[in-house]
């Protein structure tokens, strides 16, 4: 009997800033038979210019890149390429960015200190037309879903629109006005509408508190 072929590795796209992540997520990748990393980004233009050049069987993406919020990458490569999977590996908590990025448009959400075998686990399941987020995250995902969550209370930051949210991270990280403008390219009026918008949902009166609000809670993120 003639031996079956064997078929192509899945060829994937890693999108990072860090060199060392890439190195290292490529080198576990391409250890597998049935995978192949066939271009990596370091930033999301780069990323854009992959897809639009080559075919990606699946694209693992970080949602911290210098030139753009890692969910409005997600958006535009579904833009692109509405049938690209789309795995996010990030270092934030998965509790706060999980549901934004499977409401973007990605398939799963893994964080990065998460082992080898979690990976490829992860690879191989949102390349199997399957979505991926951990236990504890898909268990809360369902308790949403039901209208009937438990355990501790909500997030006020959770209410806030993508946009908004990224605005509100980056006035944590005290970047003016002006300048999230500029880097979110949107004007100054409508950055000080998000600002309005966010003040309200989060129950703040000045831009002050505000300010402080975002900060500690940045803070918090990054001592979790």
């Amino acid at each position: 009997m003639p031996a079956k072929p064997k078929s192509a590795p899945k060829r994937l796209l890693i999108v990072d800033d860090h060199p060392m992540m890439r190195q290292g997520l490529g080198q576990l990748i391409d250890a597998e038979g049935d995978l192949k990393v066939l271009a990596e980004a370091d930033n999301a233009g780069q990323a854009l210019n992959a897809v639009a050049k080559q075919k990606f069987d699946l694209a693992l993406v970080d949602i911290s890149l210098p030139d753009k919020n890692g969910l409005e990458l997600i958006k535009d490569l579904r833009t692109l390429n509405p049938d690209l999977p789309i795995l996010v590996v990030s270092m934030h908590d998965e509790l706060i960015y999980a549901e934004r990025v499977l409401r973007a448009g990605a398939r799963g959400y893994i964080m990065k200190q998460e082992g080898g075998q979690k990976f490829l686990l992860a690879i191989r399941r949102v390349l199997g037309g399957q979505v991926y987020v951990s236990e504890k995250m898909s268990a809360r995902i369902l308790e949403n879903f039901s209208g009937h969550p438990v355990g501790s209370v909500e997030s006020p930051v959770r209410r806030l629109s993508d946009r908004e949210f990224e605005v509100f991270q980056l006035i944590g990280q005290g970047v003016a006005t002006s300048e999230i403008a500029l880097r979110l390219h949107l004007s100054v009026k409508t950055v000080e509408v998000h600002r309005a918008n966010i003040k309200q949902k989060l129950g703040l009166n000045t831009a002050t508190e505000l300010v402080r609000y975002a900060v500690r809670w940045l803070d918090s993120q990054e001592h979790n």
